[in-house]
């Protein structure tokens, strides 16, 4: 009930000052949109590169991997399997960046010490 209570004066607070949460806003906007975050599987057989506003930017495949997927369905399969683990950890990691940014927002503005759903506002 406290953290509820708690959460909801931090709002309020923020409210009157609509300048510096946009400003927070703005920065975490602009900080995701620059952040890249890899992911990679098969020992580094396929590597992904993630924007901090979660889009692939780039793939890498090994010449390996590439020659095998001509070969056979079986390595086909396996590549689609490496292909699918590493854009999903590299989105996880681009996620985790944000995270970090928001937080580190949310700090500089007074909302640091709040519960990740701001004491029950939110859910």
């Amino acid at each position: 009930m406290f953290d509820r209570l708690r959460a909801m004066g931090a709002v309020a607070g923020l409210l009157k000052d609509r300048e510096k949460l946009r400003a927070a806003g703005q920065r975490i906007k602009d900080t995701t949109a620059a952040a890249r975050a890899t992911g990679e599987a098969g020992g580094g057989a396929v590597r992904v590169v993630a924007s901090g506003r979660l889009r692939i930017v780039s793939m890498e495949l090994t010449p390996a991997l590439v020659a095998g997927m001509a070969a056979d369905d079986r390595t086909r399969e396996l590549a689609g399997s490496l292909i699918a683990d590493a854009v999903n950890d590299a989105l996880a990691n681009a996620q985790a960046i944000v995270q970090r940014e928001v937080a580190k927002e949310a700090e500089a503005i007074g909302l640091g010490d709040l519960p990740a759903d701001l004491g029950g506002l939110l859910t």
